[in-house]
C-alpha cells in the first residue's frame, strides 16, 4: 500500500498530487461508505459517513505526506498538532481558549448591533442537544477544515509559490469553496468578501501563535457553533432583517457576508498585524506558518 502512495506523492509535475488529493479522499471515502448502506445506514446518512471516513484517510496519509513532500520528520508538529520546539508556542489549550475569546468577540460584535437596530430579539433558550451539537461542530468543523486549509493546503502552497502569496490563495480556496452560488450577485460577492476575510484572519491567527493551529481551531469552530446557537435559541432574527446586517443567505444567513462582519474581521486583521510581527520577531528563521 505505501508504494502506490509513495508514487502518487511524487507525482510530476508537483502541484498534481495537490489538486487530485481532496477529490480522491473524497472518491475513496464514498467508496468505503457504500457497503454500509447493506448493513442499516440511512442513505441520507451516506454523504456524512463518506466525509467522515474521508477525513480519516486524511489523517493516516499526512505523516507520510509530510515526509516526502516536506521532509518533515515530525509530522503533527509540521501540521500545527504538536508543538514544534524551539519556537515556543502557546500551549494548545491556552492557544484554543484564544481563539474562542475572539470568535466570541466577533459574534459579540455582530448580535449587539442586531439588537440595537432591532432586527432580532434576545431569547437566551439553549438546550443539552442544542449545546451537545454546538460542541461537536466547534471540534469537528474547527479542527478538521484547520487541519485542511490552515494546515495542509497552506503549507503545500508555501512549497510551491512562497509564503506571503500562499496566504492569500488558501483565503482564496477557502472563500470559493465555502460559498453559495446560488445567492444573487451582491450577496455572493459579499460572502465571497467575508470568508475571503476570515481565511486571512485564520491564517494571521496561526502565525501570531507561532504556527500552533490551536487557536485556528478555536476561532473557525468558535465562530461555527457560536452562530449555530445564536440562531437556534439564543437569538430570534426578524424575517425582514436586512442582509446588508445580518449577512446573505435567506433563513439560513451568514453574517459573515455582512457589512458588520466584514468591517469586524478587517479590523481583527489590523489587530493582528502586531501579534504577527512580535510572533515572527523570534522566529524568523521559521519555514512554515510565516
Amino acid at each position: 500500500m505505501q508504494q502506490p502512495l509513495n508514487r502518487f506523492l511524487l507525482l510530476q509535475p508537483a502541484w498534481l498530487p495537490t489538486v487530485l488529493f481532496i477529490p480522491l479522499l473524497y472518491a475513496l471515502g464514498w467508496l468505503a461508505a457504500v457497503p454500509l448502506t447493506l448493513l442499516g445506514l440511512p442513505t441520507d446518512q451516506l454523504s456524512l459517513i463518506g466525509t467522515v471516513l474521508s477525513f480519516v484517510l486524511f489523517l493516516l496519509v499526512m505523516p507520510r505526506w509530510a515526509a516526502l513532500r516536506w521532509s518533515e520528520s515530525r509530522p503533527w508538529a509540521a501540521l500545527g498538532i504538536r508543538e514544534a520546539k524551539p519556537q515556543k508556542q502557546p500551549a494548545p489549550a491556552a492557544a484554543l481558549l484564544k481563539g474562542l475569546l475572539i470568535a466570541a468577540g466577533l459574534l459579540m460584535v455582530i448580535t449587539s448591533v442586531v439588537l440595537i437596530d432591532g432586527s432580532g430579539n434576545w431569547r437566551g433558550e439553549v438546550d443539552a442537544t442544542q449545546l451537545t451539537n454546538a460542541v461537536l461542530l466547534c471540534l469537528g468543523v474547527g479542527f478538521a477544515e484547520e487541519l485542511i486549509f490552515r494546515s495542509w493546503l497552506w503549507t503545500e502552497l508555501q512549497e510551491m509559490i512562497g509564503s506571503r502569496r500562499a496566504a492569500w490563495a488558501q483565503a482564496g480556496i477557502f472563500s470559493l469553496v465555502h460559498t453559495r452560488f446560488n445567492l444573487g450577485l451582491v450577496a455572493m460577492g459579499g460572502l465571497l468578501i467575508g470568508l475571503f476575510l476570515l481565511g486571512m484572519v485564520l491564517a494571521r491567527q496561526r502565525q501570531s501563535d507561532r504556527g500552533s493551529l490551536w487557536g485556528c481551531v478555536g476561532l473557525h469552530g468558535g465562530l461555527v457553533a457560536g452562530w449555530f446557537l445564536l440562531q437556534n435559541g439564543l437569538l430570534q432574527l426578524s424575517p425582514n432583517a436586512p442582509p446588508w446586517l445580518v449577512g446573505p443567505g435567506g433563513h439560513s444567513p451568514n453574517p459573515l457576508g455582512g457589512l458588520i462582519g466584514i468591517l469586524s474581521l478587517l479590523i481583527l486583521l489590523l489587530i493582528q498585524r502586531t501579534a504577527v510581527a512580535n510572533a515572527l520577531r523570534p522566529s524568523s528563521g521559521a519555514r512554515r506558518a510565516s
